[in-house]
């Protein structure tokens, strides 16, 4: 069993190497990358200021008429951007530097992409962990109880609710729900998006979370000589040093703010009242396959030989499925707890599209849109890595479920 799980972690290297080694290349021969891209920046900036047309002398390059560059510049361009070797020395450099943890400095953001990455993914993880466990928080008893009572009423009118859950991208729902729920026609009882609120008014139930605060003429002159940078006429919370200066009877609750100026109860409902409709979504586009193949894969099991010899036995029908047949019927879902895990961790664009959730598929299609290769290639090394990963998860909770398995 050691030796299996070597082996297959010694086999994510050169498959590693064979995925990021095909994107690599294919970033080196698409079209309008990033030296092109910085070309066209030069010309559109020389179009707006009204100069250019007439190029440095020793040879030049131009696109469409704009203006003239030379071609000791491209150079410059082309090394700027790794692009004056052969593909395949670039690829060695490149990975050179990841092996290090070094994946570069993005195009666009003009920050190391382990700083772009670092921003993004904790959102990911904090929507898609949040519905992969909800998902598989409902779908597991939900599909047991209607392998149980398969043929009833209960098991009807859920598999309508599942297929129709099944057939709603998760996108698409998200969208619907703004549309109900984020002040469009009808109720105005979530936010259109983001993680935190920008700005809480009175009318706003998170207002009664809202943080004390005082005027700056409020505070004792000793303290106030302390903090030169307050001025009349501004408000404080209870966060500022000065604070704690102000007598309690000069003291008043905030009446407006952002998140940051809610107490940590408020701060904790002001996320949570944010991710509901995401994670919903989530839940929406995980829970329904899985809830069918626990309900198939338990039904299964029901009808084989050892379940019968269970019953024959006097064992209670709450022992045979649970210690019984519940075990066997878990191995299917296990199989793709890795794939999903992964997928969860790399970020949905579409659902955080919809919500405004700058994470990380929202940020790998922003980049792969600005020929960021950097992160785009920074991003792949992630996702890659999780992917191959989740496989290897996957085959140790299949040791988990059931002990009688064993990988030679």
């Amino acid at each position: 069993m050691t030796t299996y799980f070597l082996q297959r972690f010694l086999l994510m290297i050169p498959t590693f190497i064979g995925i990021t080694f095909l994107c690599f290349t294919v970033t080196r021969f698409v079209p309008g990358g990033p030296v092109e891209q910085a070309v066209l920046r030069y010309q559109q900036l020389q179009a707006l200021t009204g100069e250019g047309g007439a190029g440095d002398a020793g040879g030049s390059s131009a696109t469409d008429g704009g203006p003239v560059i030379s071609e000791e510049t491209m150079q410059k361009l082309r090394a700027i951007y790794g692009f004056d070797k052969p593909f395949y020395l670039a690829y060695l450099s490149w990975l050179g530097r990841v092996v290090q943890l070094d994946l570069g400095t993005s195009d666009t953001f003009a920050r190391p992409v382990w700083d772009v990455i670092r921003d993004s993914l904790p959102v990911s993880l904090w929507f898609g962990l949040t519905g992969f466990i909800l998902s598989y928080t409902i779908c597991i008893p939900l599909g047991v109880w209607k392998a149980v009572k398969h043929g009833s009423a209960f098991d009807t009118a859920t598999s309508v609710l599942v297929f129709i859950a099944y057939s709603i991208p998760g996108w698409s729902a998200g969208i619907l729900l703004l549309l109900l729920f984020g002040g469009g026609s009808f109720w105005s009882v979530f936010p259109l998006g983001g993680v935190s609120s920008a700005q809480i008014g009175p009318d706003s139930y998170l207002a009664g979370f809202l943080l004390e605060g005082a005027r700056v003429e409020d505070i004792p002159d000793d303290e106030r000589a302390k903090h030169p940078q307050l001025r009349p006429g501004q408000f404080i919370n209870s966060r500022h040093p000065a604070f704690a200066a102000v007598p309690p009877a000069k003291r008043q609750r905030l009446t407006r703010g952002s998140s940051d100026d809610l107490s940590w109860f408020g701060q904790v409902l002001d996320r949570i009242w944010h991710m509901i409709l995401p994670v919903f979504c989530y839940v929406l586009g995980m829970f329904a396959s899985k809830t069918v193949l626990m309900k198939n894969s338990l039904m299964e099991n029901l009808g084989q030989d050892y379940v019968r010899t269970a019953f024959a036995k006097g064992l209670s029908e709450r022992t045979v499925i649970f210690k019984h047949a519940l075990r066997n019927s878990l191995i299917p879902i296990a199989t793709g707890l890795g794939h999903m895990l992964s997928l969860v961790l790399a970020g949905s664009y579409l659902i955080e599209k919809v919500f405004n959730i700058h994470g990380f598929g929202y940020l790998g299609y922003t980049a792969l849109v600005a020929r960021d290769y950097p992160v785009t290639l920074g991003i792949l090394v992630i996702a890659s890595s999780l992917k191959l990963l989740g496989n290897i998860f996957a085959d140790m909770l299949y040791c988990a479920i059931d002990p009688r398995i064993r990988f030679s």
